[in-house]
Parts: C-alpha cells; sequence; structure tokens
C-alpha cells in the first residue's frame, strides 16, 4: 500500500510527459475493459528508476496488470473516490512539483500548458491510481497479526536465512531550546511592520521578499509558495487561508519566526502565496541560558534528587519524546532502535559520542540542530540500551518480525486473490512483453 501511495506522489513528471514529443503508442495488454499502453509501460520503468528500485520490465509490467485488474474488480464491488480525493491529490502533486520548478509559472513554461489544463489532463489517472489504491487495501484488510502468529512465522524461517541486525541502541533525551527575547522578537515585528506597510503602499512583494525574507526555500522565488492543507505550520495556513485574492495578512508568529502573507491566488483549497519571514535574532546569552538549565537538570539527576525520565516529562521541550520519558522513536523503522546509519542521519558525531558510552550512561549537554524545525539547542542523551550484532530473534526484534510477517502476510492475501481473480478476468497481454511474472496469472490466449 505504501509502495502504491509513493509511487502515485512521484509520477506528475513522467505523466505529463505528453508535453513532449512521444514515439507512436500502442495497446500491450487488456484487463478487463482497461488497456494498457506502452507509453504506460514506459513511464513506469522511468518511474522505478528514479525510485532506485531497478529497471526490471516484468516486474514493471506485472505491477501495470495487478493495477488494472484492481480497477476491474473496484468496478465489480462499486470502489469509487471522491472528487475530493482526487482534487486533494491533485492539489498535493500540482504543489510539490511547482516547488521543485521554482513557481508555477516556470511549470507552465516549461510544459506550454496553464497549471489547470495540466491537472485536467491527469485527472482520470490520478482517479484510477486511488482507486487501485483503495482496492488493494480491501485485499488485505485491517487484520493485524497476533503474537502467536508473529513467533509462527518466526519459527517458520530457518536461523541461517534470518537477517543479521547490526549493533542498535536505545536513547532517551532531554531538549531545551533557546528562547528569543523580548526584544529581538520586537525588533523582527517592526522590521516587518515596515516592509508590510510599504507593500501595502504598492511596492513590489516579490521584490521585497527577495531583499529581506530569511526564508531560504523561498527567497529565489520571491517568497512564493504553492500549497494546501496539511503541509505548512498550522500558525502560516490558519492565517493564508481566511485571506482573499490580493490581500496582505497581518503581521503574525509561526514555529519558524515573525512573517506576513500576500495571497495571490485561490483555487479551492490550492493557493499561491508570497510571504516575508524575519527570524528573531538569538544572542549568545539566549543560547547559553538552554545550556545553563541543562547544566542544572544534569546536577539534580546525578545527585539522585530526579530521574532522567521524570525530568524528560517536566523539563523537556520536545513534544515528541517528552510524555515517554525522553524515548526516541526512529521515524525511518517506528521503532525504538537506532543502528550507526540512522545515527549518523541524525547528527554525524553521534556515534562516535555514544560509543564511548556506558548502558546507563548520561551525556553532558550536546549542541544539536533540531530536525523538525532546523533550529539549534541543547540535550542530554541516555544510552538506555545497546544491541550487539545479532541474528533476528522474538526477544530483540520483535517489532522488525511484526512487520516482516504483516508484510509477509498481505503478499500471500494479494498473490491468493490475483490466483482467483484473474481466472473470471479477461486478461490479454501482447506476447512481445509478457514474461515470467512472480504471482500466478490466468492469461486469455485467443
Amino acid at each position: 500500500m505504501q509502495k502504491l501511495r509513493l509511487s502515485i506522489l512521484l509520477s506528475l513528471l513522467v505523466a505529463i510527459s505528453f508535453a513532449q514529443p512521444q514515439v507512436i503508442d500502442k495497446v500491450i495488454g487488456i484487463v478487463g475493459k482497461y488497456p494498457i499502453l506502452l507509453s504506460d509501460l514506459q513511464n513506469s520503468l522511468i518511474e522505478r528508476e528514479k525510485q532506485e528500485e531497478g529497471v526490471d520490465k516484468c516486474k514493471a509490467f506485472e505491477t501495470l496488470v495487478f493495477q488494472k485488474l484492481l480497477v476491474a474488480q473496484a468496478d465489480r464491488d462499486s470502489v469509487v473516490v471522491s472528487d475530493a480525493e482526487v482534487d486533494q491529490e491533485l492539489n498535493q502533486r500540482m504543489a510539490y512539483y511547482i516547488q521543485q520548478f521554482g513557481s508555477e509559472e516556470k511549470l507552465e513554461e516549461f510544459y506550454g500548458k496553464r497549471t489547470n489544463v495540466i491537472k485536467d489532463e491527469l485527472r482520470s489517472d490520478v482517479q484510477e491510481q486511488l482507486i487501485a489504491q483503495k482496492m488493494q487495501g480491501k485485499i488485505t484488510g485491517d487484520v493485524k497479526l497476533t503474537p502467536s502468529e508473529i513467533r509462527q512465522f518466526y519459527n517458520s524461517i530457518p536461523q541461517d536465512s534470518l537477517p543479521l541486525i547490526n549493533s542498535e541502541v536505545e536513547l532517551e533525551q532531554i531538549v531545551k531550546k533557546p528562547t528569543f527575547s523580548a526584544e529581538a522578537k520586537k525588533i523582527a515585528k517592526e522590521q516587518l511592520e515596515e516592509y508590510r506597510e510599504r507593500v501595502v503602499k504598492g511596492e513590489s512583494m516579490k521584490k521585497l521578499a527577495i531583499l529581506y525574507t530569511e526564508d531560504p526555500g523561498s527567497q529565489s522565488t520571491g517568497g512564493f509558495y504553492t500549497f494546501t492543507r496539511g503541509q505548512f505550520d498550522p500558525a502560516f495556513e490558519s492565517v493564508a487561508f481566511r485571506l482573499k485574492e490580493g490581500e496582505v495578512s497581518h503581521v503574525f508568529e509561526s514555529t519558524y519566526g515573525y512573517h506576513f502573507i500576500e495571497l495571490v491566488k485561490r483555487k479551492g483549497e490550492f493557493l499561491d502565496v508570497r510571504h516575508i519571514l524575519i527570524i528573531p535574532k538569538m544572542t549568545n546569552a539566549d543560547f547559553f541560558n538552554s545550556k545553563l538549565a541543562l547544566d542544572s537538570i544534569y546536577t539534580d539527576i546525578k545527585e539522585g534528587k530526579i530521574t532522567f525520565e521524570d525530568a524528560a516529562r517536566k523539563y523537556s521541550d520536545d513534544a515528541d519524546t517528552k510524555q515517554n520519558g525522553g524515548l526516541m522513536i526512529n521515524r525511518s523503522s517506528a521503532t525504538t532502535k537506532f543502528n550507526n546509519d540512522d545515527l549518523s542521519q541524525i547528527d554525524q558525531n553521534l556515534v562516535a559520542t555514544l560509543n564511548s558510552m556506558q548502558i546507563g550512561e548520561i551525556s553532558k549537554p550536546m549542541q544539536f540542530v533540531s530536525p523538525t524545525d532546523g533550529k539549534p539547542g541543547y540535550r542530554l542523551l541516555k544510552l538506555k540500551n545497546r544491541i550487539d550484532p545479532h541474528r533476528t530473534n522474538m526477544k530483540d526484534d520483535y517489532q522488525k518480525l511484526a512487520a516482516m510477517a504483516q508484510n509477509d502476510y498481505n503478499k500471500k492475501q494479494v498473490k491468493e486473490w490475483i490466483k482467483k481473480r484473474s481466472k473470471i478476468t479477461y486478461i490479454k497481454l501482447d506476447p512481445e512483453y509478457t514474461c515470467a511474472f512472480e504471482n500466478q496469472w490466468t492469461i486469455n490466449s485467443n
């Protein structure tokens, strides 16, 4: 399911290649009433290459046949998606690629078409992909395997075939982020009020943003963004969606600093805006105060006045770990365990630091940059556990095994579904492109 979702989100540049010269297309397969075109296969191969999955024509073709079978079955089961779901997907897709091009104007210039025309031509493909996604969800359902079934899966794997797990650690943290002084906030707001007044009096918002915004992601485009709900900071979206076209907002605060916004264009839930961001200037004293606060907490923990976990709940500024006593979650695996590669992506200095620590040891305040908002701060780290390299086992790797078992279960459900449904669905494929598929298909030979 996640893979199909990723394919939907990454396929825009391929799908709108209709703006470029194409070789003569042809039908290379039919599933039910749905044709598979040679261009579909070519585009799928390009997508796989972009996702570094390897250019495997056989797998790509089988995936297309499977998608068409899903859509054909969705017809029978009356599985549909709403216009709102399609609009939301189109908006998110267009917003992402407009940002990649730098502006809506550059996207339209490249493809020689207005954005609304591109969206209209994409609509049927997006609708079909979402229907296939929803139908696949019905096949696997919401079944969650029991601990007994996970153990049975584990026991079915020969010991020498179990994956090798590199050394991993579990970590807890207490974070203190520096706060801006009242004077720094006042200066930032006054600067923005001046710029806003100049825009209201007729100066170009684009020009002022290029000159003054402190948002590196939009400075080159004059503060321009295209987005829909759920993509930006809630405070930013709250202000933006209340504006009328051409209106300039008041100065307001978000996670990133102070802004004001000009609404350029509204297309339903799809907004074109320009903004200017000013970040209050942090003094060395502001930054150092957060370290002093952690120094005090560190001393209290070492003297037994409070546990690390209770201190995290009481003092930490990190909302994601605060309620769990500081326990960090690895977002890439949805577990509490981190290997060296995971740690290097968080902070290149972490591996060396943790290698010299014992289980239960607490570091002194360490400087770091928050991955959520990019702001600097200090944190204490506690090495909760270290797991040595080993073969996967139930004691140390239950969460990994649960995910492996669930994936294996879902694959078997899909295989069985393909075996049954392909027998009662008309499927005819061009022999030139047919190969040894992974699943058991019944193909019409007439």
